[in-house]
């Protein structure tokens, strides 16, 4: 493996759901400066990443991101650039150049310069043979072209790191709650709408089943997740590197509108599922994440009452 060119962190997606709060909690704790965030579009007025260094840059164009590692002085890539489920299933050709073709880019560019690389994975490679708390290792047959994308980045992430030697690492994300950036096109979009739509009008209408049950998690853990697993030494890091299970809280639709109801007065939610209830129906209830526990020691702080008081206080603090 060839020397990093620093010591420094680039973002690849870094105005998505994830990438806005991964970059703030980097740069608090290495510094404004230390991490480079990028992405295809300009940053929003709304954000606060022009507060420190920015590239306009494709996950795509290999030569681009190998020039931005040399000029930036990188030594870590984290890579979130990704179409989404419900995104996906509309644009299959799209998702699967972005989802897989970016990862090769990442990974090529790790591979030349010597970088440590985080690519997460999605609990979107599950399919329904999967059992309903979903294993660490069990037959991954995904129904949606998200989630076999996914599929792919994991066994990259492997081959990378038994053939060259990558440090590749990642987490299977479950659905994920946040505050700061709008739903992005997954199929979980429900769990992040249905906050929004509850201070604004009062009412929601969801577009899966009462009784869909996924596992979810709130940012801040996600966040915590991410970094753990980067900082864990590379001797804790076992089979499971290309796509960790982690659990938060698994809960369904009803669940989180009872949770939403008993804090907003008036709150109503209907359930109306449309195309998207297929891609909620192929994934599991809950997912087993013993092994990430055992290797590096995660573990989930917020349940669903944390989670709805967090993003109500948060929202509410905005209007």
């Amino acid at each position: 493996m060839a020397e990093p060119p620093g010591d420094r962190i680039l973002v690849t997606g870094a105005l998505g759901q994830i990438g806005t709060d991964l970059v703030e909690a980097l740069r608090a704790r290495h510094g404004t400066d230390a991490v480079i965030a990028t992405d295809v579009r300009e940053v929003p007025e709304h954000l606060l990443l022009e507060d420190g260094p920015f590239r306009l840059l494709s996950v795509l164009d290999g030569d681009g991101m190998d020039a931005v590692v040399r000029e930036e002085r990188v030594g870590t890539i984290y890579h979130l650039a990704a179409i989404l489920s419900a995104t996906g299933e509309k644009e299959p050709e799209l998702c699967q150049r972005v989802n897989v073709g970016g990862t090769v880019c990442v990974l090529e560019t790790a591979r030349k310069r010597g970088l440590r690389v985080f690519a997460p994975s999605s609990i979107a490679v599950f399919g329904p043979d999967c059992p309903s708390i979903a294993p660490q290792v069990t037959p991954l047959n995904p129904t949606t072209v998200y989630g076999r994308t996914k599929v792919t980045g994991e066994v990259m992430a492997v081959n990378y790191w038994k053939q060259y030697g990558v440090d590749a690492r990642g987490i299977r994300y479950p659905g994920l709650i946040s505050w700061k950036t709008p739903a992005g096109g997954g199929t979980t979009d429900y769990a992040v709408e249905i906050f929004h739509a509850a201070l604004e009008k009062g009412h929601y209408d969801c577009f899966v089943s009462a009784d869909t049950r996924l596992p979810m998690m709130y940012i801040d853990d996600a966040i915590r997740a991410t970094t753990s697993l980067m900082d864990a030494p590379v001797e804790s890091i076992g089979p499971a590197r290309g796509g960790y299970n982690v659990s938060g809280a698994s809960f369904t639709a009803q669940e989180l509108a009872d949770s939403i109801t008993e804090r907003v007065d008036g709150f109503t939610c209907d359930f109306v599922p449309d195309e998207r209830q297929a891609y909620a129906d192929s994934w599991p209830a809950d997912v087993d994440d013993s092994v990430a526990r055992e290797d590096w020691g995660w573990k989930a702080e917020y349940d669903l009452g944390g989670m709805v008081e967090e993003m109500l206080d948060r929202l509410g603090a905005q209007s």
